[in-house]
């Protein structure tokens, strides 16, 4: 008890409990739209509704949260990791700067872009059992209905446990820039419209959803491109009809065979889950951090 207690007390504690409550929000809230930015990614050029729709008709409503399971199961693991490497790289940053005093946007910046690289770790194995799951029945007729479990096996049994890691330095690559865009509008926009909020911690419900909306947005818009190509390049299996030698090669002949506006195909209904998925991310997470925590005691 005694451990829990220390636990939770600490900035770790604190981080994977607020952490969890702030990525399960996001997942539960943003999975329908991010199934259908796979599947615009992977192949079909259709508008969001006409996906959802084909989907639903196909498959059941229940199919738009498909490959979920993996991101549920970890999400507080990481979003803990991205949470408290973003606060000790930042504070890392501005070591002259006092404890009672939050980080300059520059040592933000620098340590988002810190903690997007860290959790490149823990992501790419989620998001490549995610996206096949997502991708399952897309480009065959055959219905199939795979658990995570039975899908990494058939990965491990298949391309090794190194294809477990497929598409991990596309992944550092989306990540790292887009974290650091994430924390730092997230800072800025917060402070903005409610000033001092940055310095007490303290600011309306608004400010939460409209800070991390913004946040979410831009950490899609500066790493768009990046994550079009990570996604076919984790969606490719070792009996898909198309092959990738590589990042550079997978962006050449996915703009060479569907022109350069697959660069940016999907992007509205990214953009669109973005803001609901971080609104409720961060809302969630100072959320439970006020309800858990009260002057960084338990209450």
């Amino acid at each position: 008890m005694d451990f829990w207690r220390d636990f939770l007390a600490s900035g770790w504690g604190k981080e994977f409990v607020a952490g969890g409550f702030g990525g399960v929000a996001g997942v539960v809230a943003g999975h329908p739209l991010d199934t259908v930015r796979i599947i615009q990614q992977s192949s079909m050029n259709k508008p969001a509704f006409h996906i959802i729709r084909d989907v639903v008709a196909r498959e059941g409503l229940f199919a738009l949260y498909k490959g979920m399971g993996a991101p549920v199961a970890t999400v507080s693991f990481q979003n803990a990791l991205v949470f408290q490497c973003n606060a000790t790289l930042s504070r890392a940053f501005d070591r002259y700067i006092p404890a009672t005093e939050p980080p300059s946007y520059g040592s933000v910046l620098l340590g988002g872009t810190g903690a997007g690289a860290i959790q490149s770790l823990v992501i790419t194995p989620i998001e490549l059992i995610k996206i096949r799951l997502q991708l399952e029945n897309q480009n065959t007729p055959q219905k199939t209905k795979s658990g995570p479990s039975t899908l990494v096996k058939h990965i491990i049994r298949a391309e090794g446990y190194k294809g477990m890691f497929q598409g991990f330095t596309v992944t550092v690559i989306r990540d790292a820039p887009s974290y650091g865009a994430y924390f730092w509008t997230y800072e800025y926009v917060r402070e903005k419209l409610h000033p001092g909020c940055r310095k007490t911690g303290r600011q309306n419900l608004m400010t939460m959803v409209v800070a991390g909306g913004l946040a979410g947005l831009a950490s899609w818009v500066c790493c768009y491109p990046v994550d079009v190509v990570k996604t076919r390049l984790q969606a490719q299996t070792p009996n898909s009809p198309v092959k990738y030698a590589g990042i550079v090669d997978c962006f050449r002949q996915s703009v060479r065979t569907d022109g350069a506006g697959v660069l940016f195909r999907g992007l509205g209904s990214t953009l669109f889950r973005a803001f609901i998925v971080n609104g409720s991310v961060f809302t969630a997470y100072e959320m439970a951090l006020r309800c858990i925590f009260n002057n960084n005691e338990l209450t």
